[in-house]
Formats: structure tokens, sequence, C-alpha cells
């Protein structure tokens, strides 16, 4: 599943337990959690490895580094390990399969097709369909509910925005991990990423000058040096 796709069901997973938990919720944070598992794409282009898919999509993987946020943020911590986990067990489980989910313990691959099901493919027409689709309906949440306007606030959590820019929304729209960039290929899915690559880069950009003003208005001026005016005393002739 594309990126859109992911960050659609983490959100709308997030908003949904966030209701019914009665707890607030930082946005920029779970759509980060929605791609972070893609993280690997960007260790394999470095490494020439191939471990997309593998550890961190394990749903054990999850479940430990989400342990010790249970312990202190206790029911707080749930939309963001549903933002997490969304990513293996829905977007890419049903989308592509092949997830290494009991990483360390096993390396069996788990997909809607091995139970039997019809394949479906990254480019697959239903999935670009089911994409497009749930970034509809996120989008209209995201409107209907204010959610956007965090976007347009100066926030340090903002920065976080910078990890889905550089590793997916960015590279996806002008063609890596692909082939062909997704202009080319999937035109309303191109337009789609960059949707959500606009506001993150405003954020970012508020954020970042919002830090940069703040330091120049509390750092100590330049003091001019003081000189003082010393009496001439002349000789009385």
């Amino acid at each position: 599943m594309f990126a859109v796709g992911h960050m659609a069901i983490a959100y709308l997973l997030g908003k949904g337990s966030s209701k019914v938990l009665r707890i607030k919720l930082n946005i920029p944070l779970l759509f980060v959690l929605s791609i972070l598992p893609d993280v690997d794409i960007i260790y394999d282009f470095l490494t020439g490895s191939n471990m997309h898919r593998r550890p961190t999509h394990s749903i054990v993987f999850a479940i430990i580094a989400f342990a010790p946020l249970f312990i202190i943020y206790h029911k707080k911590a749930i939309p963001y390990f549903l933002a997490l986990i969304s990513h293996p067990l829905i977007g890419d489980f049903f989308i592509g399969g092949r997830l290494q989910l009991f990483w360390p313990f096993s390396t069996t691959q788990y997909g809607l097709h091995d139970l039997g099901s019809y394949y479906i493919g990254i480019n697959d027409p239903v999935n670009i369909a089911l994409e497009l689709s749930l970034f509809a309906i996120a989008t209209f949440v995201l409107y209907k509910s204010g959610d956007w306007k965090v976007f347009l606030k100066s926030n340090k959590t903002n920065l976080v925005l910078i990890i889905p820019i550089a590793t997916v929304l960015l590279p996806s729209t002008i063609g890596y991990p692909f082939s062909e960039p997704l202009l080319l290929t999937e035109p309303l899915l191109a337009i789609a990423h960059l949707f959500y690559l606009v506001p993150f880069s405003i954020a970012v950009s508020k954020t970042l000058s919002y830090i940069f003003k703040k330091r120049c208005r509390h750092s100590p001026k330049t003091r001019k040096p003081k000189y003082h005016n010393s009496n001439l005393v002349t000789d009385r002739q």
C-alpha cells in the first residue's frame, strides 16, 4: 500500500479510538507512525539488502517498542499503537502481503493471498481505488474535525513530519523507490501524496521559522564597547 492509504487508515483509526477513549490526539505523530515501518526501504537502498516487510513490519517489534509507552501513558498510547500496527496488519496484509509478522521468532510470510485469496498488488486497480477512497474519507474527516489547522501552527511536534516528507511522500512522488514517478504512472495518487506533502512542509517550515526567531529574540545582543572620555590636562604656561 502507498503512503496515502497507510496514513488514511491510521488517521481514521486514531481519530475513532481517541473519541472513544476521550483523549487528545497528536495528529502529526499519528501520521508519522503510520508510515514508520517503511523506513526499511531507505535501509535497503543504502545497504543493498532486502529487509522490506521484515523487522519493521513485525507486530512483535511493535509490541516491544510500545510496552514502556503503555506503562507510562496507559490508554493514551492506544491510538498511536493502532496507527503503527495498522501498517502491517491492515494495509500491507491485504495489499501485497509477504510480511514476517512474527519476526524474529518466525520468518514465515503472511498476507491475504496466503490464505487463498486473490492477490492484490500495490499497482492493482483494486488497491488504487481503495486508497483513493480512504484518502477521500480521511480528508473529509480531517476537514470537518478541524484537525487540519494543526499544520498551520508552530509546534515542535510538527518537526516529526520531516520523516514522512523525506522517506515516503517526496520520494514516492519523484520516483524512488519505484521505477517511475507516480505523477507518470498514477497521477491521482500522486496528487493525493502532494495533498499531504504541502501541509506537512508548511507545518515544518513554520515551526523551524518560529524556533529560529525565538532564539534570535532571546540571544544576548552584541554589546558595543564603552569608551570613557578622559580629561585632557594641559599645562598652563
